[in-house]
């Protein structure tokens, strides 16, 4: 009897007694940030990269956290890799945010705009990513989204195959087919 009192005792003080709520400890509303700061700059690259204007950033990240939260909320199991399934979320948002602005004008007129007409020599380097950016906007979505997951956000080929639900032969044929395009469209500049 006494054995009893004192487990009943210790499982309580470490909080594990039959008492305790274990839907309450894992409730993921009840807990902190779903997203940890590396993941949240993760986010932020792939919205930015997947061309969402940096006033929306902010909304974006919401959206990613809402979605974790609702998908903890709904029961579903959680994703094993919670930084990866926030790329792909991230992705998807942007994919959808660039789809609903084709009607404005596209991120590479306005990248352009900022372009001095004059770069002195120590500028070849945001020339390039004036150049890369204006041929990921050339992109169909799928391919830039591949582009971004894989070169952006740095998952591998089969995590990116598992997120997005397709086989890895397809993610490797849209990185083959995007990158040549992106060198061609650098080399058609001139700008490499």
């Amino acid at each position: 009897m006494l054995r009893g009192r004192a487990r009943r005792g210790r499982e309580a003080a470490a909080g594990t007694g039959a008492g305790d709520d274990p839907l309450n400890a894992a409730d993921p509303l009840n807990a902190a940030d779903p997203l940890d700061a590396a993941q949240e700059r993760r986010v932020r690259a792939v919205l930015a990269l997947g061309g969402v204007p940096q006033a929306d950033l902010p909304d974006g990240v919401q959206q990613v956290r809402l979605r974790l939260l609702e998908r903890a909320a709904s029961g579903r199991e959680a994703p094993r890799d919670v930084s990866a399934w926030a790329a792909v979320v991230a992705s998807n948002l942007a994919m959808d945010w660039h789809r609903a602005k084709r009607r404005q004008e596209r991120l590479g007129e306005r990248l352009a705009a900022l372009r001095q007409p004059a770069h002195p020599s120590g500028e070849d380097s945001s020339v390039l990513s004036v150049a890369v950016a204006q041929g990921l906007d050339e992109l169909p979505d799928a391919q830039r989204q591949v582009v971004v997951l894989r070169f952006y956000a740095d998952l591998p080929v089969r995590s990116i195959a598992e997120q997005l639900g397709v086989p890895e032969g397809t993610v490797k044929s849209r990185l083959h087919t995007a990158v040549r395009a992106l060198r061609a469209r650098l080399h058609e500049d001139e700008v490499v």
